[in-house]
């Protein structure tokens, strides 16, 4: 079976080199080849989960070593990959919702005269990721991080015609390398201290290096997490998501369900026997999420833009996974569990916002949308279905997944445990609150489409994705929790579940985890489902809800704090480059010039000036002998 694993990532990026080579010849059909290709993945990694299954828990990992790579003195990675409990779960969410996302991408694209080079970036996304989750040392992760953020840049500059498609995916970028700077130094810092990039061997190497090291392995931690919170949009880069909506929905579905986002979770809980053993690196992991998950909840609250309201959400659901990661032991297995379930739920309400936007012409305002739940009913259905498991009503995927992770924070204990539980019970409450705005500004209401508007179904290969999603957000969250079933399974790779001294009675943590979220919904149904919704903004609101407008001032702060200071230094060192570095070049070439000038005057031509010269030389030679000698 070793020899099935490089199957995963080879298909995919066969498919990309294909229809990005294969130039138009294969337009006709590149599409299905596209599809196919992650279908294949699906299908292989399905093949893998089964030979796990058939082994006992101590052994349920493959390894294979594709070849040498880089052997230079003491510093030798061979890309090896790996298949074991943790990445096969991403193996079978990258390629399963990418393989339905590729499906809806057919119809979505059927117009577009790009359609082969869009799937073609497709297919490369997925092989990156799909990389990044099999890899078995920090490098090879690294080569597929790289790809992701290559094919998340060509994906949502792929309209770029549009100035602001082609700015969002040049922010994306550039945000995204701060992160990367992180991850890049960290690596270094492993193998200057570890003398390994392998798991096995950092992870041997932490463990063994006892208290001495704890000051350098939560230096470690914290450069992974930040490259985590670029990928992975939590505070303080996670300013690029909601213009990354500039992409087809296609790419936001597979960035928000499937991909990039997960990225920085996966890094995290991949690395947790370094975590266990910095609990500075783990404080600092529990107070991005803490912050983000808040954060994107508010920003939701304010945007009419339907994609941009579900980006924010996307911010603060990773925020409940980044928090739940940095609980430790207790958090990794519900980190890992609602990370699923939203791939599902989150996949779904994407994909439902693109049959919207398709069936209204391209407009993304909710505020001229209402009562769309006639036109568009299995759009309503599905949506509806995902609606009820990110705000997590039982017995939908998101309640088993959002809960666990509420009743985790809860009994952290002390002061610290009621803050993260607080935090996380406040944000399922806004998360109720701004969902139920989208549903009720969305579907129901007064009519406030644009006059002419004729708002139909989706055809049948989109409807199709989104019915099969929502399947899996009314059932997946049950197929992981019940029983134990995820924990028990990722219990090798994460550790054993810990459960804390001061777990409070589950019922207790679920009965508030309800009632913030009927609150929630109650809020919204008031505020939005009992008035005519206007169809331009409100510009008297309050200052909440302006800064929640601009994305609680995250571009201003980046502006001001490293724009701004970052153009001023860079103007510094151009003023000392001129004047320091070319100007000391120019001096001396002026020098040069000057010299020559002036020397150049003593070639005149004429004989009897070189005799005269020759003269004075002499008689100069002479006198400096007879001064010698006299001496």
């Amino acid at each position: 079976m070793n020899h099935y694993t490089c199957m995963l990532v080879a298909l995919p990026l066969a498919g990309a080199a294909i229809l990005l080579f294969g130039g138009r010849r294969t337009d006709a059909w590149g599409h299905w080849l596209g599809v196919l290709a992650v279908l294949g993945s699906f299908g292989v990694g399905a093949t893998m989960l089964s030979d796990l299954l058939s082994r006992d828990s101590e052994h349920r990992a493959i390894h294979q070593t594709l070849f040498t790579w880089i052997p230079v003195n003491e510093f030798q990675v061979d890309p090896g990959l790996q298949i074991d409990q943790l990445s096969v779960c991403f193996v079978l969410l990258i390629s399963g919702v990418g393989s339905l996302i590729h499906i809806y991408s057919v119809a979505y694209m059927a117009e577009d005269p790009d359609r082969r080079k869009f799937f073609g970036y497709l297919n490369l996304f997925l092989a990156s990721m799909l990389l990044l989750v099999v890899a078995d040392n920090y490098l090879v992760l690294y080569v597929g991080w790289e790809g992701v953020g290559l094919a998340s840049y060509l994906l949502i500059s792929f309209w770029y015609h549009k100035p602001s498609a082609a700015t969002a995916a040049k922010k994306a970028f550039v945000m995204n390398r701060v992160g990367d700077a992180g991850l890049v130094v960290g690596m270094f810092l492993m193998f200057s201290t570890f003398g390994t990039l392998s798991y096995a061997g950092v992870f041997a190497g932490a463990a063994a290096a006892g208290p001495g090291k704890t000051g350098v392995l939560t230096v470690m931690g914290l450069l992974l997490l930040l490259g985590a919170c670029a990928k992975s949009v939590q505070v303080p880069l996670q300013a690029w998501l909601g213009d990354a909506m500039e992409g087809p929905t296609p790419v936001s579905a597979l960035i928000h369900a499937a991909t990039m986002v997960t990225a920085g979770v996966y890094l995290i809980v991949r690395s947790n026997p370094l975590y266990n053993l910095a609990p500075g690196a783990q404080l600092g992991v529990v107070l991005v999420g803490f912050v983000t998950l808040l954060f994107g909840a508010f920003i939701g609250c304010a945007k009419d833009d339907i994609k941009r309201a579900l980006a924010a959400s996307t911010m603060s659901q990773i925020g409940y996974m980044v928090l739940a990661a940095g609980l430790g032991p207790a958090g990794y297995a519900f980190a890992i569990m609602h990370l699923l379930t939203h791939g599902f739920f989150k996949a779904g309400l994407f994909l439902g916002s693109g049959s919207i936007i398709h069936a209204m012409h391209e407009e993304q305002d909710m505020r001229r949308y209402g009562g769309l739940r006639a036109a568009l009913p299995i759009t309503f259905i599905t949506f509806g279905l995902g609606y009820l498991a990110i705000i997590g009503v039982p017995p939908f995927a998101g309640f088993y997944s959002k809960d666990a992770i509420i009743e985790v924070a809860l009994a952290d204990g002390g002061a610290r445990g009621y803050t993260l539980g607080g935090a996380a019970l406040l944000g399922a409450g806004v998360t109720a609150f701004y969902m139920t705005r989208v549903m009720l500004m969305t579907f129901f209401g007064e009519k406030r489409w644009a006059p002419g508007s004729h708002p139909h179904e989706a055809p049948a290969l989109m409807s199709g994705t989104m019915i099969l999603l929502a399947f899996g957000s009314m059932f997946s969250g049950g197929l992981f929790a019940i029983g134990g079933t995820l924990p028990h399974w990722l219990e090798p790779v994460v550790g054993a579940h810990e459960e804390s001294t001061h777990t409070l009675p589950d019922w207790i943590s679920t009965t508030l985890a309800l009632a913030v979220v009927a609150v929630g919904i109650l809020v919204a149904y008031q505020k939005y489902g009992r008035s005519d919704i206007p169809r331009v903004a409100p510009v008297q609101v309050s200052a909440l809800t302006i800064a929640a407008r601009r994305d609680l001032y995250g571009d201003a702060f980046n502006e001001e704090v490293f724009m701004r200071p970052g153009a001023q230094l860079t103007d510094a060192l151009v003023e000392v480059d001129n004047a320091g570095v070319d100007g000391s070049v120019n001096a001396l070439a002026a020098l040069v010039s000057r010299t020559s000038n002036r020397l150049r005057g003593l070639q005149t031509g004429f004989a009897r000036s070189y005799a005269l010269s020759m003269l004075a030389g002499a008689t100069l030679l002479v006198a400096a002998i007879l001064a010698v000698q006299l001496w």
